[in-house]
């Protein structure tokens, strides 16, 4: 890589807010973005999807995903915007079909035996994802300096589940049975999209992204010993491999529905900030991981559809429990559709009037 990451990373980091909070600085104000805030409940996006076709299209077109990134950073001015896309498209550049079905969520051919996974390409063809950087780059041209933007990708075990079961299932069992009968074969899956995703987080940073992201929304269905090995280790080699080719940079990890386990992520993987969901014990957090890195979270998307007094008591328990620690206001996951843009605007007032 030619940047020289560390000039860039020191520059950024006197300018934005979010940067300093994961670098251990405690905001008055704390920034504050959300999971999934360009979505369908804002209407300027239902219409870019309506023009772009596919899911797929909507991703790898650069003006396209660049435009719908930018879209809640023009309506609400967050702190951060994250660059559109999916955690999918590492399987996608992979050689494996990737089809994003209406209402259904999506497709893959099943990874579900020794046999087909011995298919699986070891690289990915990392000019399939140049979409995503070109898109990448657009944003960073136009994003204020002061707004950080996110790059990301999915966590190995996350990502495995979908390849193996070829597409979600309410408890991803097909992933859990394969990595107990066989851990070989499914150690294969996991090397070769931790190894690919540390190509595709080098590659985001190099494109203009300020701050990765890696997503194991999946994580929490994992007993403690299958945690550390399919969560925990995966994770860890990601974030050591990109700090090897670009220290300094800043890596926000959210393995969803860890609760007691993860002080033990926090310990192990190297991450400068984690997201919490919104069942969250508030003192574990704050003693046991808080006390050591940035914590992002933890609003209950429902809450913010409820409104009302409701969204205001949430919002300050949020605060009560984090903001006088290193703290980033967020969601405790995406938000969702039907979710009123007053409410996203009653939020932003409430934490923006927020003084630790």
């Amino acid at each position: 890589m030619s940047l020289n990451w560390e000039h860039r990373l020191t520059h950024n980091e006197t300018n934005q807010p979010f940067l300093d909070v994961l670098s251990g600085t405690v905001m008055p104000v704390p920034p504050v973005w959300m999971m999934r805030q360009a979505g369908r409940y804002l209407p300027e996006y239902r219409d870019l999807r309506a023009k772009a076709g596919s899911f797929l299209d909507l991703c790898f077109t650069p003006e396209f995903a660049a435009e719908v990134t930018l879209q809640p950073i023009r309506r609400f001015n967050f702190d951060a915007a994250i660059i559109f896309s999916d955690i999918l498209v590492v399987p996608h550049a992979l050689g494996r079909s990737v089809r994003f079905e209406a209402g259904e969520g999506p497709r893959l051919d099943p990874l579900d035996t020794p046999d087909k996974i011995k298919t699986l390409s070891s690289a990915a063809d990392f000019s399939i994802l140049e979409p995503v950087y070109e898109a990448l780059r657009r944003v960073r041209q136009e994003l204020d300096r002061r707004i950080t933007l996110i790059g990301f990708c999915g966590a190995p075990w996350t990502v495995a589940t979908y390849m193996v079961a070829g597409q979600g299932t309410p408890d991803q069992a097909p992933a859990r049975m394969l990595a107990y009968r066989d851990p070989t074969s499914f150690a294969k899956v996991i090397d070769v999209l931790v190894e690919n995703s540390i190509e595709y987080l080098l590659g985001q940073l190099e494109a203009g992204a300020d701050v990765l992201q890696i997503f194991d929304t999946w994580a929490g269905i994992l007993p403690p010993r299958e945690f550390e090995r399919w969560s925990i280790e995966p994770t860890q080699r990601i974030v050591e491999g990109v700090l090897k080719k670009a220290p300094g940079t800043k890596i926000i990890g959210f393995p969803r529905g860890a609760g007691a386990m993860l002080p033990s992520y926090v310990d192990r993987t190297g991450v400068n900030g984690v997201s919490i969901d919104w069942a969250a014990e508030p003192s574990l957090i704050r003693e046991r991981v808080q006390s050591k890195v940035a914590v992002q979270g933890n609003l209950d998307p429902l809450v913010l559809i409820a409104g009302g007094e409701a969204l205001d008591r949430a919002i300050d328990d949020v605060l009560a429990n984090y903001a006088s620690g290193r703290f980033i206001f967020n969601l405790g996951h995406g938000i969702q559709p039907e979710t009123p843009i007053a409410h996203v605007e009653q939020m932003l007032n409430r934490v923006r009037r927020h003084k630790t």
